[in-house]
């Protein structure tokens, strides 16, 4: 009996722990300039997204409930796949919409760059998602 509860005890430390660790971590996804924009940076927000070699972390500007910019940050993806969607416009599709539209807004792939662009897609829903209920 006393080695169940001991076992209960240090599995609920070891998973408030966890949870207060990703906390902490997912404040930073979410940053306010002086100027009013947020960027919201899905490094920690959608590190479960993969694009053909790992994560495709972007930042996300956005302004007045719209966005403003979306930006690649440093990732895995082979670096000449990758430049096929930046060079396509794909990251330029969202500016200037607003950010119920943005989330809806259904952007072509990059043919020869298909898992990263369904990967940047993928990344910019999750930070609107994150950006709606955090602001």
């Amino acid at each position: 009996m006393k080695r169940s509860i001991i076992a209960l005890t240090l599995a609920v430390a070891v998973a408030s722990a966890s949870a207060a660790d990703n906390a902490s971590t997912k404040e930073n996804a979410i940053t306010k300039e002086k100027d009013g924009t947020v960027i919201v940076n899905t490094t920690t927000i959608a590190a479960d997204v993969k694009g053909f070699k790992g994560p495709t972390p972007l930042k996300i500007h956005i302004k007045k409930g719209k966005v403003v910019k979306v930006e690649a940050l440093p990732n895995k993806e082979t670096p000449r796949y990758f430049k096929k969607v930046k060079d396509s416009g794909m990251l330029e599709k969202w500016n200037g919409k607003k950010v119920a539209k943005a989330k809806a807004l259904r952007v072509d792939g990059v043919t020869g760059a298909t898992y990263s662009s369904n990967a940047v897609k993928e990344n910019v829903v999750r930070g609107l998602n994150y950006y709606e209920k955090n602001k």
